[in-house]
């Protein structure tokens, strides 16, 4: 059925037309922007990076290994005693490969 042919349907429609535009709109207070904080994130970063940079750089030091070391170590001998052995080396002959145990092992 189309609201054309029929007249009561028609002006039953233009009624409700009528009544809705007396109906009145309430008044919405406008939004306040607030303010937003996201000029801290960046001053954030900054900071960190500055601060990590005098950090790494004040850290800076020559480490030099030391020439000679002392060893010490306990070992059991024949008798099932055990002795404390002190060895003096260079530092250089000390030094053992990570994967030195793979050699040994496998």
């Amino acid at each position: 059925m189309n609201i054309d042919k029929d007249p009561e349907l028609h002006a039953f429609f233009q009624a409700l037309k009528e009544k809705d535009l007396e109906i009145s709109t309430p008044e919405f207070p406008e939004a306040v922007r607030q303010r937003s904080l996201s000029w801290w994130i960046p001053v954030g970063i900054a900071a960190s990076l500055a601060l990590g940079f005098f950090l790494w750089t004040s850290e800076e030091k020559d480490i030099k290994a030391p020439s000679e070391v002392i060893i010490i170590t306990l070992q059991e001998n024949e008798n099932q005693e055990q002795q404390i052995v002190i060895e003096e080396k260079y530092y250089l002959d000390t030094w053992k490969s990570p994967t030195e145990s793979l050699l040994a092992e496998y």
